[in-house]
Order: C-alpha cells, then sequence, then structure tokens
C-alpha cells in the first residue's frame, strides 16, 4: 500500500486528473460485474459461481462459448432469491468461473489435494475438456491481471460486508451458495448427494450451526452428507473462523434437487435446462428452513 501511495505523491496535476479517469472507469466496469446488496440481518450469502459473463477478448480464446460456461452454478442465484426476505446480504459475480474462480486459493495451491479439481483459473471443465484453444491458454502475467481485476474485488466486497455487520453483532453468518451436475465421474464416484454441507471438516463453523443445518437437510426429501466430497472452498476456509465469531457454510446442490436435470453426460443440446420456478418449489421448504437457522444462530450469539 505504501508503494502506492508514494506512486501518487509523485504524479503531476495532469497525470493526477489521469489516474483518476482511469480509477472511475475502473469502478464503473467493477459496478458492472460485482453487486453487494446490503441488508441489516447478520447473514451473507455468496454467489462466486453463477455468473456468465466472459470478456469478448477472453472469449475468443476459449474452446466453445458452451464449454466456457458449462460448469457454471445454474440458476443458484433465482433459486436463493428468497433471503432478501430474510435481509440478508448477497455479494454476487456476474463473472464466469472460466475467466478466474473466485473460489480458489489464490495461490494456486489445490483445495483437494489428490483429487481432480480445476484452478484458480480452470484448464478444463470439471469433465477434463480443454477450455482454451490450443496456444491461447492464459500465462502466468494474464492469471494475475485476472486476479486484481475479478477475484480481490470479489473478496474485498466479502471482506467489507463481514467487517459492516460484525460491528453491529457478536456473530456473523456466510453462507457460500453452489450447485454441481450430479454425476460426474472425473471428480467423484457415483450419484452425488443433492445437499452437500461443507464446514471445512468442522474448522468453519460451530456445533451450534452445523447441527442444525445437517439435521435439516436430513430430515428432507433429499439425499444429504456434511464434508463429503465438498468440504467448502476457499471463501468458507478463508472466512470461517469461529473464533473471530464469523461462521461459514458451503452448500454444494446437486442440480437434480432443484432443476430438470439429464443425469449422466451432457451436450449443447441438452444442457443447462431452463429454471423451472415449480419444479425448484420442491426443496425450497429445505433451503428456507436452512437459512433461517443460520439467521437464528448468528442472532442468538
Amino acid at each position: 500500500m505504501g508503494a502506492m501511495g508514494s506512486a501518487f505523491q509523485c504524479l503531476t496535476p495532469q497525470r493526477g486528473l489521469e489516474q483518476q479517469g482511469v480509477e472511475r472507469h475502473m469502478a464503473a466496469e467493477r459496478a458492472s460485474w460485482l453487486s453487494v446488496e446490503q441488508r441489516h440481518a447478520p447473514l451473507i450469502v455468496s454467489f462466486p459461481h453463477t455468473g456468465t459473463d466472459i470478456p469478448p477478448e477472453i472469449e475468443a480464446r476459449c474452446a466453445s462459448p458452451w464449454l466456457a460456461r458449462k460448469d457454471a452454478d445454474w440458476w443458484i442465484d433465482r433459486l436463493y432469491g428468497f433471503v432478501r426476505d430474510l435481509d440478508a446480504t448477497i455479494v454476487h459475480t456476474a463473472i464466469s468461473r472460466t475467466v478466474i474462480d473466485i473460489n480458489r486459493d489464490p495461490s494456486g495451491v489445490s483445495l483437494y489435494p489428490g483429487q481432480a479439481t480445476t484452478e484458480l483459473v480452470p484448464s478444463t471443465t470439471f469433465d477434463g475438456e480443454p477450455l482454451w484453444r490450443a496456444g491461447q491458454e492464459p500465462d502466468a502475467a494474464e492469471i494475475a491481471r485476472r486476479r486484481a481485476a475479478y477475484f480481490e474485488p470479489y473478496h474485498a466486497a466479502l471482506a467489507a460486508e463481514i467487517a459492516r455487520l460484525k460491528a453491529r453483532y457478536p456473530r456473523v453468518v456466510l453462507y457460500d451458495c453452489h450447485s454441481i451436475r450430479s454425476v460426474i465421474p472425473r471428480l467423484f464416484p457415483g450419484e452425488l448427494p443433492v445437499f452437500n454441507i461443507g464446514t471445512n471438516s468442522g474448522a468453519a463453523c460451530d456445533l451450534e450451526l452445523a447441527e442444525p443445518v445437517a439435521a435439516i437437510a436430513s430430515a428432507s426429501p433429499f439425499s444429504s452428507v456434511v464434508n463429503g466430497r465438498f468440504k467448502g472452498g476457499y471463501i468458507t476456509r478463508k472466512y470461517g473462523v469461529p473464533d473471530s465469531c464469523v461462521h461459514a457454510v458451503q452448500m454444494e446442490l446437486a442440480c437434480r434437487g432443484y432443476m430438470r436435470e439429464s443425469v449422466g453426460p451432457v451436450d449443447e443440446g441438452c444442457w443447462p435446462t431452463p429454471y423451472d420456478p415449480a419444479y425448484a418449489a420442491g426443496i425450497l421448504p429445505t433451503l428456507q428452513s436452512i437459512m433461517s437457522a443460520c439467521l437464528r444462530f448468528a442472532r442468538e450469539g
């Protein structure tokens, strides 16, 4: 930060005006993809993977527009629209995870050592299909630029909202929303449970929160697991620090729980299926109960 401050001190008045213009442009651009809906309850809902926007100069390097968007968390932001009625704050990026994955360790360290996964800037889809045209793969410098442009602002927004609500409440819950196709042999065997609750093996939140969430999912008509294949990504692991009164839960939903998923291999003609509110209504009572439990835990702290 000090080096940046020194740079500004050396600017001439004209150069300073130019820099301010650049900053205004960057802020306007950021506003177009990063949205923060501030509300007052001690609950933050994060949507890091629902985005499908890809800058044209990046999309031109992708193997195909469909592959570049194939692994989005389809329609999850619509599914969880009810959290606005709970007065929850929402942090959402419109940028595709193919540009950069907001939920990966920025150092490049794997969150699941020894298991197939995708990188900070993915090289393949979940199924192992190349995402980039031959010779068009992003290099380290390009990844660093994307990290500065998209990754860091999202995390700065999350951190700011956590700090804002911690100033008002003794506890804050961060609920990180995800979904994935039910069958992806490269990532996991068989069919994934519908509710995949991740608490970083218990490190990201107290049992007082994890147990009610798990009990609600277990009592639902849908299958569930706690800290199974998906224990929580970078967001859950970074911000879930119970000793600092921030409790994080990742919910990875198998798509068949809320959308008409063609379970198994998919192609451009069948994926994604449209969002059907009538079909999604079946899972909503369980999700609403889970979110209410999160809010109750935060308020009783």
